[in-house]
């Protein structure tokens, strides 16, 4: 004997992101946006020495925007439900 359990297919669909949520999934486009263009303006950066800070510090904030972008994409897209509203807990009986 099997039960069929019904999946769910539109898990986040129907529920609305909070506020902060949607900002940080904002910010994490800038950031994507923010790294692509440090990366191209580190490409495009002509200079004669090898060791050049300029171009160092431009590749480094590369991996500082790619860093920010992949952490408030998470937070931007975690399901929250119950976490912050506490509707989620178990009690204790």
């Amino acid at each position: 004997m099997s039960v069929k359990v019904p999946i769910p297919t539109n898990i986040g669909d129907s529920v609305k992101k909070p506020l902060g949520q949607r900002i940080a999934f904002a910010v994490a486009i800038l950031c994507y946006a923010a790294a692509v263009a440090s990366a191209l303006a580190a490409f495009l950066y002509q200079s004669a020495p090898s060791d050049d800070p300029v171009r160092a510090s431009l590749m480094a904030t590369v991996v500082f925007f790619i860093g920010c972008g992949v952490v408030l994409h998470i937070i931007g897209t975690a399901h929250l439900k119950g976490v912050l509203s506490g509707s989620g807990h178990v009690n204790d009986d």
